[in-house]
């Protein structure tokens, strides 16, 4: 795999992204559960706003302006203590995001423990990197293939499917092949951080089995 390709896909499945992802999945599989009639109405996408916002956006900035005032030397943070103060700042960002969705009941249970779950998984990642590397990328894509799984186990989720408009045609997807596609999508990551040298096989395997854990976790919890 190429860098401009590693690079990409870096982005692309950056953790702070699967909330997002996940959102974006249980809207258009069953937006009633979220009170909406599709994912484009007016409370879909300002539920999906405020995820963004909170989940992605603020702790970004948030990192970023790490870098100037010297608690970083580069936004890779290829030392893994440089990534203590990040770790930190996004899981507050987190637990304000899961505080807001449990009071308000914006969101169905099982997008509760999505976020839940991902909030365990930062933590998780921030203890287990004061003593040894781990992927940040991994822990995602884990938790992301395990959020996807704990919908199939739900009849309000496992009953729908995904309809993806192609050439003119309707493609039906289920949510079975919707957990291929993001096993499939782990995998690239995975390899993806391989290819760029920023992980060895052993960071992205604790990475897998820490976003999954913490997901069930939280499952059990809620």
């Amino acid at each position: 795999m190429n860098r401009t390709l590693a690079n990409m896909l870096s982005v692309i499945g950056h953790p702070m992204l699967v909330l997002t992802y996940i959102l974006l999945i249980l809207t258009a599989v069953n937006p009633q559960q979220f009170g909406g009639t599709g994912i484009g109405d007016k409370r879909s996408m300002l539920l999906l706003l405020s995820v963004f916002i909170t989940s992605f956006l603020l702790p970004a900035l948030a990192v970023m302006l790490m870098k100037p005032l010297g608690f970083i030397t580069s936004l890779q943070m290829s030392d893994k203590q440089e990534r203590i103060g990040p770790y930190i700042a996004t899981g507050v960002f987190y637990l304000w995001l899961y505080k807001n969705l449990a009071s308000v009941g914006q969101a169905p249970a099982l997008f509760q423990v999505c976020v839940l779950g991902a909030t365990i998984g930062l933590f998780l990642a921030f203890f287990i990197n004061i003593f040894t590397k781990i992927s940040a990328h991994a822990v995602g894509m884990g938790g992301f293939a395990t959020m996807v799984l704990l919908a199939l186990k739900r009849p309000e989720w496992a009953n729908y499917g995904l309809e993806i408009p192609c050439f003119g045609d309707v493609l039906q997807m289920s949510l079975l092949a919707v957990l291929a596609v993001v096993i499939v999508f782990a995998g690239l990551i995975g390899t993806a951080r391989l290819a760029l040298g920023a992980h060895v096989p052993a960071d992205l395997y604790r990475g897998y089995a820490t976003g999954a854990a913490a997901v069930l976790l939280a499952d059990v919890l809620l």
